[in-house]
């Protein structure tokens, strides 16, 4: 039943929504005030929001070069990626109910990542939702017997870490980004689940992660100590891990 459950999750939850996301993250990618994008980089209508990012048009205009074309990220790699995180979260929690939870979340923050490296922005459409709902999803697992944690400690800690980011934006703006704070509040909630324990390790590894990217990155000449860069990845990153680390130790 357990190894069911891992490669369900895997394969028929995270491989599918993997391949699905790609659209979306193209037409999110956009600049701040912009409008969603609804074309393809041809000028083709994009149809819809999830499907894989290929543009086939019956008649293309005259200045389409290729008229059957992909655009956006790859589908396998983020396939690939949601699917190993949705099947190692499953395993490191089991079949207790915050699993279902968590699992949901994972293509959510992978599309936040993907929009956030593509235009270092992640949009309100999304934070504020994910938080909610984890907020609420984690207050229905805690109702269901054989939870593993504590909705009272998940909505502290989803307070704690927004405060906390909340704080350093308006120490150094330039440093992080609003959207930061607003996505520290959906993670905090899901870290706070399995206690201050799990909350310290998801905060600390995701400003290691993010440190270490840096760090490569001024070593290989491609940016300044002031450059600034993409941070919800490594956020989303650090907390995914500290949340796998709960399951196993819950």
């Amino acid at each position: 039943m357990g190894l069911f459950v891992i490669i369900a999750a895997a394969v028929a939850y995270g491989v599918a929504a993997g391949l699905l996301l790609p659209r979306a993250a193209y037409r999110l990618s956009v600049e701040p005030d912009a409008a969603w994008r609804d074309r393809c980089p041809e000028g083709h209508p994009i149809p819809g929001w999830l499907g894989l990012p290929r543009c086939r048009d019956a008649a293309p205009a005259r200045r389409c070069t290729r008229p059957r074309h992909t655009y956006g990220v790859g589908p396998g790699w983020a396939a690939g990626i949601a699917g190993a995180v949705c099947g190692g979260l499953a395993w490191a929690v089991g079949g207790r109910p915050e699993a279902v939870v968590f699992v949901a979340a994972v293509p959510v923050l992978l599309l936040l990542g993907i929009v956030d490296l593509a235009v270092q922005r992640l949009p309100d459409v999304l934070t504020l939702p994910l938080a909610g709902a984890l907020a609420a999803g984690l207050g229905g697992a805690a109702l269901v017997p054989g939870a593993g944690g504590s909705w009272t400690g998940a909505l502290i800690g989803g307070g704690a870490l927004a405060g906390a980011y909340l704080l350093l934006f308006l120490l150094n703006p330039a440093g992080l980004g609003f959207g930061d704070v607003k996505l520290a509040l959906a993670l905090g909630v899901t870290l706070g689940w399995y206690g201050w324990g799990v909350w310290a390790a998801g905060a600390f590894l995701g400003f290691l992660y993010g440190a270490v990217y840096g760090l490569a990155l001024v070593l290989r000449g491609r940016a300044g100590r002031r450059t600034a860069f993409p941070f919800g990845p490594f956020m989303a990153a650090g907390a995914l891990t500290a949340v796998l680390l709960g399951g196993f130790g819950a």
